[in-house]
């Protein structure tokens, strides 16, 4: 049984969060679990995501990142070994997995080793949008001016 959520009285009541509850309910309808992953966080701001895709090379594995999504594509080449099977479990079909990424996300080097597929990715914050400390210039009276005339010429 699958259960659902209605975000409708949140949508009338909230603005600006439309992507949120869009990728909110992009998340509950995805009921495809393959190829199965694993998102496991690095450290402070690095993150890896690990695809299980055993029966792929890497050749037919197409990783794009554009803007706050990730997509992971396998396209299975067609194999003419003439080869009659009485069971295939091991799934090799095609696949579209897609992950939404937050902001200033990088995705950096992607490995292929034993049908695991990892991807690297870190947070990179640019530094105009880091946090800075900003100094507060006291205002000064006028009788701090005339009793230290000095301090006046050295501040202009």
């Amino acid at each position: 049984m699958r259960n659902t959520f209605d975000f409708a009285p949140y949508r009338r009541s909230t603005v600006g969060f439309d992507r949120l509850f869009n990728l909110l309910e992009t998340g509950l309808r995805e009921d495809e679990g393959y190829p199965p992953f694993d998102i496991i966080r690095d450290g402070e701001d690095r993150y890896r995501i690990t695809l299980a895709v055993a029966g792929f090379r890497p050749d037919e594995i197409e990783i794009v990142a554009q803007q706050n999504q990730l997509v992971v594509t396998g396209r299975k080449a067609d194999e003419k070994d003439g080869a009659q099977y009485l069971h295939r479990g091991i799934a090799t079909r095609s696949f579209e997995r897609r992950f939404q990424l937050a902001d200033f996300i990088e995705v950096g080097t992607a490995r292929f080793q034993d049908g695991l597929l990892s991807l690297d990715l870190q947070r990179v914050v640019p530094e105009a949008m880091k946090p800075r400390r900003i100094e507060i210039d006291a205002v000064r009276s006028a009788e701090q001016v005339e009793a230290h005339p000095e301090k006046t010429l050295e501040a202009a």
